[in-house]
């Protein structure tokens, strides 16, 4: 089918006239379309406005759960924070308990040592001062000696240095005697047996101030009287004569 031109005379009859009311009401749609569009777009803003602002307002129910989830993650807090305090109790009382348990036999031990000490010191001072002296202060020994001595042992020295002062003031003598070891053999109580080892040396005019030399060492009873130790009983062990012979 031909498409159908109209005639030019139809065509100069269906042009509007500008001055009339066609072209008027034509434009007017095309207004309310911008109007309409307008106010669609400005709702349209309102709605995204109003959107933005209930967006950017907190949940009461978001904020409750988050105070509560921080409540909870605060409680195990203070639950560590008290188990680790009745920890360091508990390990203070047995590292106090576990201090006391060793320093206990430390102590003992540390007594036991001074003790023995003292009795060993005594000792070895006592065979000191019993065989040593001069011609000159063998008169006195007896009283510089009961320092050391106690009970029968003490009278029985005694007795021993009444027969031994004349002969050896006669010739002279002079006795020397030098502790070279001394220990404790035994300890308990108020009870204690010592051993001390010495060298002695004996020099006379009748001699020519030769020394007689002798390594003796004696056994002492030790008794203890309050804070002292006295000797009660002394035994000679060892006797040998190291005089030089010529």
């Amino acid at each position: 089918m031909e498409d159908q031109q109209p005639a030019a005379g139809d065509l100069t009859d269906e042009i509007p006239d500008t001055d009339s009311g066609v072209q008027t009401s034509v434009e007017e749609p095309q207004a309310a379309a911008s109007e309409t569009d307008a106010a669609i777009d400005s709702s349209a803003d309102d709605e995204t406005d109003e959107g933005t602002t209930e967006d950017d307002e907190p949940d009461a129910d978001e904020a409750a759960g988050e105070a509560e989830t921080a409540l909870r993650h605060r409680r195990p807090a203070g639950r560590w924070s008290t188990l680790a305090a009745v920890v360091a109790a508990v390990l203070f009382v047995g590292s106090a308990a576990f201090a006391g348990a060793t320093l206990q036999p430390y102590l003992t031990d540390r007594a036991t040592v001074a003790t023995k000490l003292k009795v060993a010191r005594t000792a070895a001072n006592a065979i000191t001062t019993l065989w040593t002296y001069t011609p000159e202060n063998i008169d006195k020994l007896a009283d510089r000696a009961s320092q050391y001595l106690s009970g029968d042992f003490q009278a029985a020295y005694r007795k021993y240095l009444d027969a031994l002062i004349a002969p050896n003031k006669q010739a002279k003598i002079t006795n020397t005697t030098q502790v070279v070891g001394a220990a404790v053999e035994s300890l308990s109580g108020t009870d204690a047996t010592a051993i001390v080892y010495t060298n002695t040396a004996s020099t006379s005019p009748n001699t020519k101030d030769v020394p007689a030399l002798k390594y003796l060492s004696y056994r002492l009873v030790l008794q203890r009287d309050h804070t002292r130790w006295l000797v009660t009983k002394m035994t000679t062990i060892t006797s040998l004569d190291l005089t030089p012979k010529f």
